[in-house]
């Protein structure tokens, strides 16, 4: 049984129990916000982008997607995302594969559905371009939206016929037993150490500290961080911290001398010119937005 750390795990209700898939309409007016935090969920989660653009990040990936691009989360794989578009609309379909289990185990849930909930096959994170597997999420979208007769049975079939598409033409890896302990291991031995990053950033951060959270050495921990995360730690500290300054900025009468502060930046050039580079406007331009 998986034991992440609880801190950054989703809990997921499902409206209706009996048949676990919804979908969540999202919409954002401005660039730069966080859509959601590093979080991991068991359910699969499709993010389908109607309108506007975004970056997501997936494992340790970021990819920045457009209108009629469809990001495939695995299950228990942590993501995150940020807009990058003044109006971005988009659906977050979530699905438990629960919902695709047969009363007897049959050949396609014993090589298909069960690999898949336990990531043992994983998924394409970034699909683009491809009109079938979008008419597709259309489909459950729609479907979802209007609940008219019947639409267990078309969003079901639906969401088999995604899987399928995505089988053919878009699985990354194929994880051996082994692989995918090794795997949920490294996820959780850092989730604490991403945990402790998401409530300290505003205070001055070692990475003795972190590595000790992990109970690594300075040097494996800082190779597997940037494995797992695609950053090095200073990178992944500054975008947390920055991310908590545009919310600022957005959301508090607080002056940018007093976010830069706030968010663990001692010296406001440097922050000033660290949040032009990563967010590509100045602190005080968002401030007038």
């Amino acid at each position: 049984m998986l034991n992440y750390d609880l801190e950054l795990r989703e809990p997921m209700d499902m409206p209706d129990p009996e048949f676990p898939i919804k979908v969540h309409t999202q919409r954002f007016d401005r660039a730069g916000v966080v859509l959601f935090p590093h979080h991991w969920h068991e359910h699969l989660e499709f993010l389908f982008i109607e309108r506007g653009e975004a970056v997501f990040e997936c494992g340790r990936t970021p990819i920045h997607v457009r209108a009629g691009d469809l990001i495939a989360v695995n299950s228990n794989e942590l993501h995150y995302g940020v807009s990058a578009s003044a109006d971005l609309l988009y659906y977050a379909i979530i699905a438990d594969t629960s919902l695709l289990h047969s009363a007897v185990s049959d050949a396609a849930e014993t090589k298909f559905i069960a690999p898949i909930q336990q990531n043992r096959l994983l998924l394409r994170n970034h699909i683009s371009g491809d009109q079938h597997i979008t008419d597709c999420a259309l489909t459950i979208i729609r479907e979802l939206e209007r609940r008219e007769f019947g639409y267990e049975l078309a969003v079901k079939s639906e969401l088999y016929r995604l899987l399928t598409l995505l089988l053919r033409g878009h699985v990354v890896t194929v994880l051996s037993q082994a692989e995918q302990t090794r795997r949920i291991q490294t996820i959780e031995r850092f989730a604490p150490v991403l945990r402790y990053i998401d409530t300290h950033y505003s205070e001055s951060i070692f990475v003795d500290h972190l590595a000790a959270l992990a109970g690594l050495s300075r040097f494996h921990f800082s190779r597997l961080f940037k494995e797992l995360t695609g950053h090095t730690i200073s990178e992944y500290v500054n975008a947390v911290r920055l991310d908590r300054a545009d919310s600022m900025l957005r959301h508090t009468q607080l002056t940018v001398s007093q976010i830069a502060a706030a968010t663990g930046f001692n010296d406001i050039y440097y922050f000033s010119r660290t949040f032009k580079k990563h967010k590509q406007r100045t602190p005080s331009s968002v401030r007038g937005f």
